[in-house]
């Protein structure tokens, strides 16, 4: 059984990882790394790994539009910049957004060629 960690544990795991990581890049690469260095790193990565896995759960989006919500998060993008991208215009994509009109074939062609979301899981969601 695994021993919960607080939060204070994650800290100071996710601090030594990074300061391991930073020696490694200094250094020229993890195989400069002592051995000592790297059954830290190895044992520290663990801490914050398992306190990811509990702590920070990611839902995975549902509809079309939270899909769409989690790519301009994951690229750091605002809806305006989206439509662009998606060559749509800001109000046909505030339509969808808000569930005001459905999406076309032809958008959901250019959320798989645009923003490389997997067609099927596309048509899953319409």
């Amino acid at each position: 059984m695994k021993k919960i960690l607080s939060k204070n544990d994650f800290e100071l795991a996710e601090k030594q990882m990074n300061d391991l990581l930073n020696i490694a890049t200094i250094k020229g690469g993890f195989d400069f790394l002592t051995e000592s260095e790297t059954s830290d790193l190895e044992r520290v990565t663990q801490i914050v790994k398992q306190y990811e896995e509990a702590n920070f759960i990611i839902e995975t989006p549902q509809t079309v539009q939270e899909l769409i919500a989690f790519k301009m998060f994951e690229k750091n993008l605002k809806q305006k910049e989206i439509a662009k991208l998606l060559d749509i215009t800001d109000t046909k994509l505030s339509e969808i957004m808000h569930h005001k009109r459905k999406p076309s074939i032809s958008f959901l062609k250019a959320l798989h060629q645009v923003l490389e979301i997997d067609g099927n899981v596309l048509l899953r969601m319409v």
